[in-house]
């Protein structure tokens, strides 16, 4: 497993809602998770569903409330790379590494 000293951007805890949809063989589907951590290369998620590895996404994540004065909306594509189980059952954690750079909208 790599070590900080190892990875090729600094991670930031941060959470927020994000929102994924992606391609299965019936069709499209989505879910909602919480952000756990994100960098320029990708994010750490939680979320109560589990979603394959290996799939492409595309994710959306809103910014509001508290000190941001406007809602904020981060939407890009990536790549689900690693899904692992959360202790105590509460879901499963997802690693994204993203294609290209997230965009940016004030709402």
């Amino acid at each position: 497993m790599a070590t900080l000293k190892e990875r090729k951007y600094r991670r930031y805890s941060f959470q927020c809602g994000v929102h994924l949809q992606f391609r299965t063989a019936g069709g499209t589907s989505q879910l909602d998770g919480v952000t756990k951590n994100v960098s320029m290369g990708g994010m750490l998620m939680e979320s109560a569903s589990l979603i394959p590895e290996s799939v492409p996404v595309i994710f959306t994540m809103t910014i509001a409330g508290g000190q941001v004065t406007s809602t904020i909306v981060l939407r890009g594509e990536g790549e689900v790379i690693r899904v692992e189980p959360v202790v105590a059952d509460r879901g499963f954690a997802i690693a994204l590494k993203f294609a290209r750079p997230i965009e940016w909208h004030r709402v």
